[in-house]
């Protein structure tokens, strides 16, 4: 097994996703690369030496040494905000990984996919939409994105570009946008019969979010009839969206 090692990260440019997320591109010398899903660890270490450290799942396929993470804000936090608020082109900390591989999509599987991402759960999500892209993957993928209201929205613009293959599909919990027939309500039985695949599909269902949605969302695949070990899950606490 590939022993984790802490590595230097210089942060070379930030994009505001929202009002409070922000998507950071480190580069990471001597980055092993990483598959879509994966997650790192980042440590901060204060002029005291004082030190704090959070996970973040990675928002970018693997691309040399470079490493992207999309951040929520998270009030009272002791690293979201330095990240969000703080940090410029050029500062520095410490990166950990990859971590993980269950929750991970490989681009030789040939079985349709279901991504199910609750708020920031999009984040590794959403890079398995782009290493699908980059690859010129002919896998269908449908993403139902659940989030509370439009302005929440990540990736908005990449979303709204053409991809053969993505359907994309929005959820709102809270406020729905003029013109949308679905009311503002939680993920439904008949949302993911709708937007989802049939069991019958063989589908590789990857559902990310806050842990309550994930259990709910899991569930429903469940009496939806697909099959347990095709239903695979990443939660974060409430803290993460």
């Amino acid at each position: 097994m590939r022993r984790l090692v802490w590595r230097p990260a210089e942060l070379i440019s930030c994009v505001a996703e929202t009002e409070s997320a922000r998507t950071l591109r480190f580069r990471v010398p001597g980055w092993p690369g990483h598959l879509p899903g994966q997650h790192v660890d980042v440590r901060l270490t204060a002029d005291d030496g004082y030190t704090a450290q959070r996970s973040y799942s990675v928002a970018n396929p693997t691309d040399g040494d470079l490493v992207e993470l999309t951040v929520e804000n998270v009030p009272d936090g002791e690293v979201s905000p330095y990240l969000t608020e703080v940090m410029r082109a050029g500062d520095r900390l410490e990166i950990r990984g990859p971590v993980g591989g269950w929750f991970v999509w490989r681009q030789e599987s040939t079985a349709p996919v279901l991504l199910v991402g609750g708020g920031s759960g999009i984040v590794p999500l959403m890079a398995m939409i782009r290493a699908r892209r980059l690859a010129g993957g002919r896998v269908p993928f449908r993403l139902l994105y659940s989030l509370r209201d439009p302005a929440r929205r990540y990736y908005a613009e990449e979303l709204r570009r053409p991809d053969p293959g993505l359907d994309v599909t929005y959820l709102y919990t809270r406020s729905a946008p003029e013109g949308v027939s679905r009311p503002a309500r939680r993920l439904m039985l008949e949302d993911l019969a709708e937007g989802g695949w049939p069991a019958s599909a063989e589908a590789d269902c990857y559902v990310c979010g806050p842990t309550g949605f994930v259990e709910a969302a899991a569930d429903l695949l469940l009496a939806l009839g697909h099959a347990p070990e095709r239903i695979r899950t990443e939660r974060f606490g409430p803290t993460g969206g």
